[in-house]
């Protein structure tokens, strides 16, 4: 953003300065300055909706392990050919799994190792 950090005191509880202002001038022109535009946190926003089901979680989770066709993935988890490839199409539109053709069967796995650290980091913090 190119506009400047202007305090409106007529915002509820943002006073310009004494006791509840505890970041400088400074530090909120530098975040103001920062901050990606409305665009890239609306697309960061629909990504993390991406994980929010658990569905796509556990199929993500089995494609960490390894890289697996439809019909694996859904014996794997107990659900339907059909369940499974609407899922991975989500998954697909939102650059988080991979494919490669192999004769008639298709091998899904995850796109790149943003999508393996994203995966084991939220595991770790799970695990904290």
């Amino acid at each position: 953003m190119s506009t400047a950090w202007e305090p409106n005191d007529r915002e509820a509880g943002a006073p310009e300065t004494g006791e509840g202002a505890a970041a400088s001038r400074e530090t909120m022109e530098r975040i103001q300055a920062d901050m990606p535009d409305e665009e890239m946190l609306y697309d960061l926003a629909e990504l993390y909706k991406v994980f929010g089901d658990s569905t796509r979680i556990k199929i993500l989770y089995a494609l960490f392990e390894a890289e697996l066709c439809v019909f694996d993935i859904a014996r794997l988890l107990g659900m339907t050919q059909s369940a499974i490839s609407h899922q991975l199409r989500v998954l697909k539109q939102s650059k988080l799994v991979k494919f490669r053709r192999d004769g008639k069967t298709i091998f899904y796995s995850l796109a790149d190792d943003h999508v393996r650290t994203i995966i084991g980091m939220g595991i770790e913090h799970l695990c904290e």
